[in-house]
């Protein structure tokens, strides 16, 4: 196999003497939330080399240290996996599998310039697996609107690599499914949806995902269909997220407890148990933006999806003006407890958390943020916003309960009051506090 060391140009991978050369070969590109489970996973079946341009990310993961904490230390020292930072010195391989975040922009539209760039990259690398007898398959993970797999990464794989899709080398699709701190719906556990140009492409796809995961393999009818099933599994969320979200503010106004009326809905079978909240992240929160825009460009008015999505996008300013309403409209001193998008993972990416805190600060509140899993680093460069780690050391006119990681819960109502000032105000915003907080949604 590969040795394990940060590849770099100077630094080749090196075969061992037994290697075929026929043997399947695969290429992660992008080793995040769902590229390194990934590439792990494909690592115990397949020569396998993860490949990230971020040389830090390399670094750290060849010390053992995942900073998703999605494979711990001990399995990343277990693993195969070979790892590198230069697309140049990565071996000729059967298949490329892109597993880049595909964003959305200032003006909430699909930002593709990652995927796209990964596609460069691959398109640079495929003469040589060509050259070796090889038909190589490039499988894009990212969430896109239907179309982008074969109308926009396709021909830009042909522009960087002087060969003709369909003939020289192929296209497949697997939607990823990763829900970041989720230990049990992981990557070989899952039913793993998958789509390849042609029949035969399908079956080399459908292959090499069967043999990492448990949950066996879903044949989708066309590369865009399974493009579609992505974006419709978390706008369908997004959606039923912005009913509950409507119907809070509802019965905000009737003095009727949201978390009272879903304790007594969810008696009935068939009631859909969703909660209301702030959404973020990088799938519910963004997917949406990538099939209203699609449509838009087909002429068509995509209403409901960018009406949850407003509804959604809305929540933590109505949050933050209900908090300031609930303190008589006095500004003061504010301690929100979690920041990430979602508790007990490190995951900042899309946090509406931060939205909450730049609301709160508009109000005329000084808010200090803590967070037991955030990365100070990212916080400040995402965000501007600092996470203070001495921050429950002092006391505050408001304490917000935002992410429900376990160190709160475990903590409780009585005793996240201690950390307000007299006539203080303990806000919930995950129904968790019980008869302990003053507000919540």
């Amino acid at each position: 196999m590969y040795s394990k060391v940060v590849a770099d140009s100077a630094a080749p991978v090196a075969f061992d003497s037994h290697h075929e050369s026929r043997a399947t070969r695969v290429v992660v590109v992008g080793l995040g939330y769902v590229g390194l489970p990934l590439a792990v996973a494909l690592a115990g079946k397949f020569e396998t080399v993860g490949l990230d341009i971020d040389a830090r990310r390399i670094e750290e993961l060849n010390a053992g240290h995942d900073r998703t904490r999605e494979i711990d230390a001990d399995r990343l020292a277990q693993s195969e996996l070979a790892l590198a930072s230069d697309p140049a010195i990565c071996p000729p391989a059967d298949f490329y599998i892109v597993t880049v975040p595909t964003p959305i922009d200032g003006a909430n539209r699909p930002d593709l310039r990652m995927v796209e760039a990964a596609s460069r990259t691959v398109g640079a690398m495929l003469p040589a697996a060509v050259a070796e007898g090889r038909v190589p398959v490039v499988v894009y993970e990212s969430t896109v609107y239907p179309g982008v797999t074969e109308d926009i990464c396709g021909p830009i794989l042909e522009q960087y690599s002087g060969l003709i899709c369909g003939k020289d080398f192929f296209l497949g699709y697997s939607p990823e499914r990763i829900n970041p701190g989720d230990r049990e719906h992981t990557v070989d556990k899952i039913t793993k949806v998958v789509a390849g140009q042609t029949p035969e492409i399908l079956d080399r796809v459908a292959h090499l995902y069967g043999a990492v995961t448990t949950g066996g393999t879903f044949r989708a009818a066309s590369i865009k269909a399974a493009e579609a099933a992505k974006v419709i599994e978390n706008s369908q969320r997004d959606i039923n997220i912005a009913f509950m979200n409507e119907i809070a503010q509802i019965f905000k106004k009737l003095d009727i407890s949201i978390w009272d009326v879903l304790a007594a809905a969810r008696t009935k079978w068939n009631f859909l148990p969703f909660a209301p909240g702030l959404v973020g992240g990088h799938c519910i929160g963004v997917d949406p933006y990538y099939l209203s825009h699609r449509a838009e460009q087909l002429g068509l008015d995509p209403r409901v999806i960018l009406s949850g999505r407003g509804i959604n996008d809305s929540m933590a300013g109505w949050v933050a003006r209900e908090l300031h309403a609930a303190r008589g409209g006095k500004a003061g001193s504010v301690l929100m407890l979690g920041l990430t998008f979602k508790e007990n993972i490190p995951d900042l990416r899309n946090s509406k958390v931060a939205d909450l805190v730049s609301a709160l600060g508009r109000l005329g509140h000084g808010v200090t943020v803590h967070d037991p899993h955030a990365d100070a680093e990212e916080a400040m460069h995402e965000y501007g916003i600092p996470v203070v780690a001495d921050a429950l050391e002092r006391s505050y006119d408001m304490v917000v309960l935002a992410v429900p990681h376990q160190d709160y819960v475990a903590l409780g109502g009585d005793a996240l009051r201690g950390f307000l000032n007299a006539g203080g105000t303990l806000a919930d915003l995950k129904g968790i506090c019980g008869s302990a907080a003053d507000w919540t949604l």
